[in-house]
């Protein structure tokens, strides 16, 4: 694909993912926009090694809430191209502390922006789903099946964060069966690398794990939970090849997954954050906290024949 010229609108471009898929799209020539409330992401995160920034931030860089339709409207007008990354998320703690008005706030950033992006001709719409959308039921044992994309249903994830993804998959999948627009879904696993959050508020488990190594012996290195729990963990710039891909050869295919067919336990994440630190560091697993599902992979043989 010629991305020269092509306008492409990036929902919480600011982020973590968005922020890696802005710079890789700018470097090809593509005029990117960026939507972004700041609540996780940072306009720092969109300046290259050497303090420029990727885009025009003056420009082609809008500060919004999306869970307003008029701001919806306003970031995809003129767009040919748009990439909705966008969604309220943050820890366990968080997700669970907060699930009435998570699920909400997505539900009304995801049907904004599908219905905006429809209205004003977008050509081109990824949406990003999560695993998390995946039945909590046959998440609640060591090595189960691997996941294909068909197993979110029945569904019964775990968290509304997880529902709140999966009605935006619905939604994308009733707009692509009456052709309102080309539509690709991917469905994340846990994704880790450079710009990820790292604040006790907001940060998930990899990010948290370093924070408190860095900061010990001031902060306490704490585990949530018992630590067996296991999560399949995805490289940030190989989510980043797959938005790429999807869009030239995964649209209206449905949702594809994107993880590995293996899972990591948070006590070895922890063991290894531990080891790269250099520091004398007990690890405590709190068993009283929640750790969510037990264990997930997926079985990612639908992204290797697709893209």
């Amino acid at each position: 694909m010629n991305w020269n010229g092509t306008r492409v609108l990036v929902t919480g471009g600011a982020g973590q993912i968005g922020s890696h898929l802005v710079a890789r799209l700018a470097s090809y020539g593509a005029i990117v926009t960026v939507a972004d409330n700041l609540w996780r992401g940072k306009k720092s995160n969109l300046f290259d090694d050497d303090g420029k920034p990727v885009i025009d931030l003056s420009r082609n860089f809008f500060e919004l809430d999306l869970t307003d339709p008029v701001n919806c409207q306003r970031a995809t007008e003129g767009q040919d191209v748009v990439y909705h990354l966008a969604d309220v998320v943050a820890g366990i703690n968080y997700v669970f502390g907060n699930q009435f008005s998570l699920f909400n706030a997505n539900l009304l950033i995801d049907s904004n922006m599908l219905k905006a992006s429809i209205a004003n001709g977008v050509r081109s719409y990824v949406y990003v789903g999560t695993a998390c959308s995946y039945p909590a039921e046959r998440q609640s044992k060591l090595n189960p099946p691997l996941f294909k994309e068909a197993d979110v249903y029945p569904a019964s994830p775990e968290s509304s964060y997880g529902w709140s993804k999966l009605m935006g998959e619905m939604s994308c999948e009733l707009a692509m069966k009456e052709k309102l627009l080309d539509i690709g879904v991917l469905r994340f696993h846990n994704v880790y690398g450079p710009h990820c959050e790292m604040s006790p508020e907001k940060s998930q488990v990899i990010p948290s794990l370093i924070r408190k190594a860095l900061r010990h012996p001031q902060e306490e290195f704490v585990v949530w939970g018992s630590g067996k729990q296991r999560r399949a963990f995805v490289f940030v710039q190989d989510v980043v090849d797959a938005l790429e891909a999807v869009l030239l050869k995964g649209m209206n295919q449905g949702a594809i997954q994107i993880g590995p067919d293996y899972s990591t336990s948070i006590k070895e994440i922890a063991e290894c954050v531990r080891s790269i630190s250099g520091k004398q560091i007990d690890i405590r697993y709190d068993t009283t906290k929640p750790e969510g599902d037990v264990d997930r992979a997926a079985d990612w043989s639908k992204a290797r024949d697709i893209l």
